[in-house]
């Protein structure tokens, strides 16, 4: 976990900005780590298509599909809950298109990173295809 200075957004802020302002604190947080940008905010053609907020490569060659959730406090379940498994269907099914670009499929992982407040939280490995019925 991280804590963030000063992250609370001012009133004026669309939900977008606030979300865009959430992906790039999550994605500074994981380049400290070592991982590269591949991509951001992937998004598969078609309808009912999905929307990768991050794509990166992890030291070790891994692709990492990142989904940035933004929450104000844990009422609801917090950022983390929010990844329903609809959520991750989608998220899998664009990384699946992402992967099918690739003249070669490296070992993948699906994280969230959850900025919740002044915190940040990333969970390694929150899902996998596998349980996410594709």
């Amino acid at each position: 976990m991280d804590r963030l200075s000063n992250s609370a957004p001012p009133a004026h802020r669309t939900t977008k900005q606030v979300g865009d302002a959430a992906e790039t604190v999550a994605l500074q947080h994981l380049q400290r780590a070592g991982l590269v940008l591949l991509a951001r905010n992937y998004r598969s053609p078609g309808r009912g298509g999905g929307e990768i907020d991050l794509i990166l490569r992890a030291p070790d060659g891994t692709c990492v599909f990142v989904e940035v959730r933004q929450r104000r406090s844990a009422d609801h379940g917090g950022a983390a809950a929010s990844v329903t498994a609809t959520k991750q269907r989608r998220i899998v099914f664009a990384a699946r298109h992402y992967l099918m670009r690739l003249a070669h499929t490296p070992p993948c992982r699906f994280d969230v990173v959850a900025v919740q407040g002044d915190t940040i939280n990333w969970l390694q490995g929150a899902f996998d295809a596998a349980s996410s019925g594709l």
